[in-house]
């Protein structure tokens, strides 16, 4: 580690600058994104999942989302193809969050979050989620 001979008061004293660098912004929005994870609130990584919207920074059901992943999840048990059921949503009309058509990747990212198979935030324990 490089230290710097810095003079004070009387004498001269050899201090590590790292350690007294303050974090940088970026920094200290991921501690405020990690703080606030840990307190159970949305910590605004990226879009919310399919059928979940934020409001006032919390994570809610979005009703008309939350109807096409329970579609989902029943044509998924009766046993269709991520791809038939991507094939049947676009058919009807349906669009994805941002208003794009169905892919099979896209149909297996809800399933996904609906099983619990994926964390929505790398690094948190994921513990508390439901697993009955």
């Amino acid at each position: 580690m490089a230290s710097t001979t810095v003079r004070h008061g009387h004498g001269t004293v050899m201090v590590d600058p790292a350690a007294y660098q303050s974090p940088t912004p970026w920094e200290r929005l991921e501690q405020g994104r990690q703080a606030k994870a840990a307190r159970g609130g949305y910590a605004g990584y990226g879009s919310p999942a399919f059928g979940q919207q934020a409001v006032n920074g919390e994570l809610i059901a979005n009703p008309q989302e939350a109807e096409v992943a329970d579609l989902i999840r029943r044509h998924h048990r009766s046993g269709k193809s991520l791809q038939k059921i991507a094939d049947w949503l676009n058919q009807r009309g349906y669009t994805t969050k941002r208003g794009h058509q169905w892919q099979r990747v896209s149909v297996k990212r809800v399933l996904d979050r609906i099983y619990g198979r994926t964390p929505r935030m790398s690094g948190v324990d994921d513990s508390r989620s439901e697993h009955s």
